[in-house]
């Protein structure tokens, strides 16, 4: 390790604290392995989980001190793994990350104890810096928020997944015409 990597360490293990104890849980394995990595080099101690069910048993063997935990994971919902995390440790700082940004799942993961609900593609240094922001302090505005056409097409795509994948059905609960629909869903996603 050089002399500048190892200043940065130092930095931020004292951001960090001396439990450096860190779950990241996704079903996303690319994504997981280049956040895991990431967040080793500035100081965490990480464990890994692709599902619910390696999460869950995680949490129970070595409860962490911080935590990111995906909510929509492949064998079920996020936040079974951070109601896990606080059965055996309150003072986990959890942070959810989601695909799909929706307002009542935030809440619930806030109630279950989340510190702050990221949308992806999160990038390493919003996760780090959610998860070593000091109590009281404010969360700086991001430097890039969702356009309108982001959060439409995102709203869209979150009522399309609890339909199954039923255009008619989505259309339906949207009040929107159903070939309206289809145009949307076969655009790439807005900026």
């Amino acid at each position: 390790m050089n002399e500048i990597d190892q200043e940065s360490s130092l930095a931020n293990a004292d951001h960090i604290g001396p439990d450096a104890s860190l779950l990241i849980v996704d079903d996303d394995g690319p994504f997981l392995r280049r956040l895991a990595r990431a967040m080793e080099t500035r100081g965490f101690k990480v464990e890994t989980a692709e599902s619910v069910a390696e999460g869950v048993a995680k949490s129970k063997s070595h409860p962490p001190k911080y935590a990111v935990v995906d909510l929509r994971l492949g064998d079920g919902n996020g936040l079974d793994v951070i109601e896990a995390i606080r059965q055996r440790r309150d003072d986990t700082r959890i942070i959810v990350l989601t695909g799909y940004g929706n307002i009542a799942t935030a809440v619930t993961a806030v109630k279950l104890g989340a510190v702050d609900y990221l949308a992806k593609p999160a990038d390493a240094d919003d996760v780090y810096a959610a998860l070593t922001q000091r109590v009281g302090e404010k969360a700086e505005l991001p430097e890039n928020p969702m356009s309108a056409d982001r959060v439409r097409w995102e709203h869209i795509q979150r009522v399309y997944e609890m339909c199954e994948r039923n255009v008619s059905e989505t259309a339906r609960r949207l009040n929107m015409h159903r070939r309206t629909l289809q145009r949307i869903l076969a655009k790439r996603a807005p900026k």
